[in-house]
């Protein structure tokens, strides 16, 4: 008789055990994607400038423009072209000999425009990652902005951008082609008259 309760304790014990081991797991319900709220109107800003875009509605470029223009006027001009672009060897963005008097001949045009900004942007050949040639070309523009800061030029008056290799001038699988892709490029910023 007390080997009968000892094999019932256990039975129960083991059940018990099992029963506490056990997971539910429940069916996995469907996302519902949450509904956007709609931007609150304040004094400042009157309703006919607020976007009104449901959680559906996809804004196109063109509604986009719209509300763009409607905010604000852009504050600088750009002037493309003026100056000519430098460029860096393959996977490389230290200045080289024959960039010097380029960037020169920019500081002399900043110094002689104090209202005027430039915009450097960074630029890549094709191989690689795009974010690797994103960083490099990020690298290059940043290269290039401390020479300028160190001819004299202030860093408030230098913006920089990288394009890696998202925008290339030649497109060519040649050594020559990816060359004319690895540069700095130069955008002047006026201000725009009002």
């Amino acid at each position: 008789m007390k080997n009968f309760f000892v094999v019932v304790l256990l039975t129960f014990g083991l059940i018990f055990a099992g029963c506490a081991s056990r997971k539910v797991v429940q069916q996995e319900q469907p996302v519902t994607p949450e509904v956007q709220k709609q931007p609150t109107v304040t004094a400042k800003q009157p309703a006919e400038t607020m976007p009104q875009a449901g959680p559906s509605e996809n804004i196109t470029e063109k509604q986009l423009a719209k509300i763009e223009t409607k905010e604000e006027m852009p504050k600088y001009r750009e002037e493309k072209g003026m100056f000519e672009d430098i460029h860096f060897d393959f996977d490389k963005y230290d200045i080289q000999e024959n960039a010097k008097p380029v960037l020169q001949k920019i500081t002399s045009w900043l110094l002689k425009n104090p209202s005027a900004k430039i915009l450097i942007e960074g630029h890549c050949d094709e191989r690689g990652t795009s974010e690797y040639n994103l960083a490099l070309g990020d690298r290059r523009a940043r290269a290039t902005r401390d020479y300028l800061v160190a001819l004299g030029i202030p860093s408030g008056r230098i913006e920089m951008i990288s394009y890696g290799k998202e925008k290339p001038i030649c497109t060519e699988k040649t050594e020559e082609c990816w060359a004319k892709n690895r540069r700095a490029h130069f955008v002047i910023l006026r201000e725009a008259e009002k």
